[in-house]
């Protein structure tokens, strides 16, 4: 049986609150610097981070301490940038990396960090990769960008990853005794996305079932993980 085939359709609440975040060496850098907020280099910081690495738990709490206002990169056109700012100077954009190579994506990105320049305010900017690696065209955005200061969550050490798999599972109600965690952490790969998808996959089988999550059910999961 396929991973695809162990995915059910049950949605995880999860939780974006500052205590429930988990702090650790890899995000040690990433959280220095969001304390340094408002007093960013040119206003704007890039965060970046692979799929299932927090940028979105880190960009949520950022959002919350500054009351900025957020956009995802890969929906901006022009017609949705405002002329001005209103509510706040301050800024979240989510996928940042959608805009570049896209021409009408960077005209409004750049547009917004503009106005965000114009109004005194600051930009967080999430990404999976650094803005050098972006296929920006346009010469403004591209400075701007480079003139951003840049910051990355560092790899995952087994602490790391154990702790994000009981967070994961927490968030969908699912209990999971200390040796099962170190067992799938082990067996896992060392990837933020391994283990969020791991728990997806747990929790369709424990919803499916009507049981608690033991070893036999994550050996189908990391039996799954293996065929794909």
């Amino acid at each position: 049986m396929s991973a695809e085939q162990l995915v059910f359709a049950f949605p995880a609440t999860e939780s974006f609150a500052a205590e429930d975040f988990i702090p650790s060496p890899a995000t040690e850098e990433v959280r220095r610097w969001l304390a340094l907020w408002p007093d960013w280099p040119a206003g704007r910081l890039v965060l970046v981070g692979p799929e299932a690495s927090g940028k979105t738990h880190l960009g949520t709490i950022w959002r919350q301490r500054s009351r900025a206002a957020v956009v995802d990169a890969a929906a901006l056109s022009i017609a949705s940038v405002p002329q001005q700012l209103s509510a706040t100077a301050h800024l979240l954009v989510e996928n940042a990396e959608a805009a570049a190579g896209e021409p009408e994506r960077e005209r409004a990105l750049l547009h917004l960090l503009n106005l965000v320049c114009e109004h005194g305010g600051t930009a967080l900017l999430t990404a999976r990769l650094p803005a050098s690696h972006w296929p920006v065209v346009l010469p403004d955005l591209r400075s701007r960008l480079m003139a951003s200061a840049s910051v990355a969550i560092g790899a995952p050490d087994e602490a790391l990853l154990a702790a994000v798999l009981a967070k994961h599972l927490a968030d969908r109600q699912l209990a999971c005794d200390g040796a099962l965690l170190r067992y799938l952490v082990l067996r896992l790969p060392r990837s933020f996305a391994a283990i969020a998808r791991a728990a997806r996959l747990l929790d369709g089988i424990a919803l499916a079932e009507g049981r608690r999550v033991g070893r036999a059910q994550a050996e189908r999961v990391l039996a799954a993980l293996a065929e794909d």
